[in-house]
């Protein structure tokens, strides 16, 4: 029925065989090889990549936290800046109340000394009066001694 011939069976056997062992030895391994390379570099660019977001984010945290250290140090810098705005405007408002009281004291003191020229010289007018007004009185001249003892009276007399 079924004509087979064993020998052509035998033949297309060791042909099947020898075409496999070609495409195996020269095709089929160095294509494994290549694909197993590939596979490696796609890996080790996973790995990279995973690395390298690692890196990224803890680079965006570190940048974070510099940021963060660097505006609390302006404001602490600020703070200090104030601070020591405060101390400085107190002691010009210090310094400013010294000389407003020296120059007071020193105005007191000038007026003071005005008192007492103006109260010597009204003296010496009113002891001037007096002798005038006692030599018109007297109608004579008095020596300076009388004067003198006759003006002391009269002030003592008006105080």
């Amino acid at each position: 029925m079924f004509h087979i011939d064993i020998r052509i069976v035998i033949a297309q056997v060791i042909n099947f065989g020898i075409v496999f062992f070609v495409l195996y030895r020269f095709v089929i391994t160095p294509l494994q090889k290549v694909m197993k390379e590939r596979t490696k570099k796609i890996e080790k660019s996973l790995e990279d990549a995973k690395s390298i977001d690692k890196k990224f984010a803890q680079a965006k945290i570190d940048t974070e936290k510099i940021i963060h250290d660097a505006r609390k140090e302006a404001n602490d810098i600020l703070e200090q800046a104030r601070i020591e705005a405060d101390k400085k405007q107190e002691e010009y408002i210090d310094k400013a109340k010294k000389q407003i009281t020296e120059i007071i004291s020193q105005e007191k003191q000038k007026m003071q000394l005005e008192k007492l020229n103006t109260i010597a010289e009204i003296k010496s007018d009113i002891g001037s009066l007096v002798i005038s007004t006692v030599e018109k009185i007297v109608g004579q001249k008095v020596n300076s001694s009388t004067d003198h003892e006759l003006i002391k009276k009269i002030i003592a007399e008006n105080k």
